[in-house]
């Protein structure tokens, strides 16, 4: 099969803790072809979709790092593949954070016919930290607003500790915790994220979510999630200056045992995840609350193999596999 990664510069990757790397490596362990580019790859010629790729497929059952090294070398060659992207099998839109929606909207007319993983569609609406809003029932209590007088008197009226996001960055990037014990920075810092300088159709809305005081002891949890399926999970404990659960944030991954509460919260939103086509997420839990679903370039699969022995980018690629084969039955029978 022709496997794409449209993902970031493979000289930004550390391949022995990326997930991208080692499903990558996975597909050319078994003999597939792996192709590679980056956004700006995509274009359009004579109204067919098109996108300039180098082929990254290299031998077989080297280590990780050295797999990674020839995966580099391959940049080192002049030879490009310029090819219309329905001749491709299958894609997985592994580019970090932010979403870049004019490449969802070049790549949206072919889903139907290449296995992209995760939908464009799917992406556009989940990237977003409102799509939470969908399952109300098993999230913290959230408000969202550009109002600073309407934010402050939403925290002023909870009494307790709150959580402030913005609404589109990822890695816990920008993620605070405020209360009324300081009132004079939480005005400022409130009229500093809603940029209230700007004109009010201009500023940027921003979520004020309970604090969930478990975090700071027990962390949360991250639970990859296959086609709606539990593959594996971990325990995320912050560092102790902080009680954001990001790793890049340095908290430290443990071993998770998955709870009957994890398996709701997951049964809750399965059936909603593959309707959008977001095939291959990772949703992060507090206590019992469903806080994140990450469907742009979800990680978490080699920390999670080194704490239960397992290999998770095996069940991917297993499942990318039976999703060609689907397509081109369809189109076979059409």
């Amino acid at each position: 099969m022709n496997i794409a990664f449209l993902m970031d510069p493979l000289e930004s990757i550390s391949p022995a803790m990326e997930t991208t790397s080692w499903l990558m490596y996975e597909c050319n362990q078994r003999g597939h072809k792996v192709l590679y580019l980056e956004p700006h790859d995509i274009y359009v010629r004579k109204n067919q979709l098109v996108a300039r790729m180098r082929d990254v497929s290299v031998p077989p059952d080297l280590g990780i790092e050295q797999y990674w090294r020839c995966c580099l070398d391959c940049l080192g060659r002049e030879e490009l593949i310029f090819e219309e992207m329905i001749e491709l099998d299958a894609m997985f839109l592994r580019k970090d954070p932010p979403l870049q929606h004019q490449i969802m909207e070049f790549l949206t007319p072919v889903q139907d016919k290449v296995f992209l993983i995760n939908s464009t569609t799917g992406q556009m609406a989940g990237n977003s930290k409102l799509y939470l809003l969908n399952f109300p029932e098993i999230t913290p209590e959230t408000h969202i607003s550009r109002d600073p007088i309407r934010l402050r008197k939403v925290i002023e009226s909870f009494g307790g500790n709150m959580v402030v996001k913005p609404l589109m960055r990822s890695r816990g990037e920008g993620v605070i915790k405020v209360s009324m014990h300081d009132r004079d920075n939480l005005n400022s810092l409130i009229h500093f994220y809603v940029n209230s300088f700007e004109p009010y159709p201009r500023r940027e809305s921003i979520m004020v979510q309970e604090y969930l005081e478990q975090v700071k002891e027990n962390g949360d949890v991250r639970i990859l999630l296959l086609n709606g399926e539990i593959i594996g999970a971990m325990g995320r404990i912050p560092a102790e200056d902080d009680f954001r659960t990001n790793i890049h944030a340095g908290a430290t991954p443990v071993k998770h045992k998955i709870t009957d509460s994890d398996r709701a919260i997951c049964a809750a939103i399965k059936d909603r995840l593959i309707k959008d086509g977001l095939f291959f997420v990772g949703i992060d839990i507090i206590a019992d609350k469903l806080v994140e679903i990450n469907c742009v370039s979800p990680g978490g699969i080699p920390r999670i193999n080194q704490l239960n022995n397992d290999k998770l980018e095996s069940k991917v690629i297993d499942f990318v596999e039976e999703k060609v084969l689907e397509i081109k039955a369809k189109r076979g029978n059409n």
